[in-house]
């Protein structure tokens, strides 16, 4: 892998704004990023179509006055931070800065100031040349202990870090980003509370495990990631947290489902599973977004004790 010119890290930053109607719409993605990840995705998929694509956000606007809780996303291996907008703009609108970052050279393409792209290199890494999946994630929780220092250190690069409350601080990814959240909190006690969205662990908890901090595993619910699945690894981290935790399955989800990939599958016409993308979306942000509320607010969410007539797919492990 490059390192010869160092790690470069792309973050986008979600969080309420002082006053609606300023700003510019926030694209979703560069004209480059959108175009790589649509070769992958296939013919059907528009790299035109997604790079014109403008989300709910505004670009420079003012951060709404407060002291607010912060949380960070890590995306899927390949793809970019973007693909977790959803995710981002709900927490943000519910009162949250939120810090969505990319990790150099794991991605199908990222775009940086001045014109360059970094693309995927660690993929030939891990798919051809043996590296393992740990190295992934060791080194994204080395990324987010970086994004912590120059966002909530003595000396931010954000002009505005003083809404950002340094004290509740949280973490959630998909996939690869998710398990790296697992290792980002066992690396750095500032991360309150964890989420994995669908993501096998590529690390085992160190025998302290979490020191009590609360951490939720939130899949499939099929044969993957089920209790005695095929990634074996849920059951052996299940174990291995010692706080307040949670094992939910969504029923009808596939891999991309705690994503915008349900979003993108739909509209270009790509295969789609059992759960609509619209419930999809609304599952994965009623759950991370309680997990939030309650860890880092203090809030109650009695969604998080167990079944609910209202979320019907949402079926709880906890074995």
């Amino acid at each position: 892998m490059p390192t010869a010119d160092g790690r470069a890290l792309m973050v986008t930053l979600h969080y309420p704004a002082a006053r609606s109607g300023g700003g510019s719409p926030a694209p979703y993605a560069t004209r480059e990023e959108a175009w790589l990840l649509a070769e992958q995705l296939g013919p059907g998929v528009s790299g035109d179509v997604l790079a014109r694509t403008r989300t709910h956000s505004r670009t420079d606007v003012r951060p709404a006055p407060g002291h607010r809780p912060l949380v960070l996303l890590s995306p899927g291996f390949s793809v970019s931070r973007w693909t977790l907008t959803a995710l981002a703009e709900d927490l943000a609108s519910r009162g949250y800065v939120v810090a969505s970052v990319d990790h150099a050279y794991e991605s199908f393409g990222i775009s940086l100031p001045g014109g360059r792209t970094l693309t995927c290199v660690a993929c030939k890494a891990l798919d051809e040349d043996g590296v393992h999946g740990s190295v992934v994630t060791s080194t994204r929780a080395a990324d987010m202990r970086y994004v912590l220092d120059r966002l909530v250190g003595p000396r931010s690069v954000w002009r505005y870090a003083d809404v950002i409350d340094a004290r509740r601080i949280g973490m959630a990814g998909h996939s690869i980003g998710g398990a790296s959240a697992a290792t980002a909190m066992a690396a750095d006690r500032r991360i309150d509370a964890g989420i994995n969205m669908d993501g096998a662990f590529w690390e085992e908890l160190p025998a302290e495990g979490l020191r009590g901090r609360p951490f939720m595993m939130l899949g499939t619910h099929d044969e993957m990631h089920l209790p005695g699945g095929i990634d074996t690894s849920w059951d052996r981290t299940w174990t291995a947290l010692d706080g307040w935790k949670r094992w939910i399955t969504l029923a009808g989800s596939d891999h991309f489902s705690f994503s915008d990939g349900p979003v993108i599958s739909r509209h270009f016409g790509l295969p789609e599973p059992e759960l609509p993308a619209d419930r999809a979306v609304a599952l994965t942000r009623t759950y991370v977004s309680a997990f939030f509320d309650r860890h880092l607010r203090g809030l109650p969410r009695p969604v998080l004790n167990g079944p609910t007539a209202a979320n019907p797919e949402a079926h709880f492990q906890n074995p």
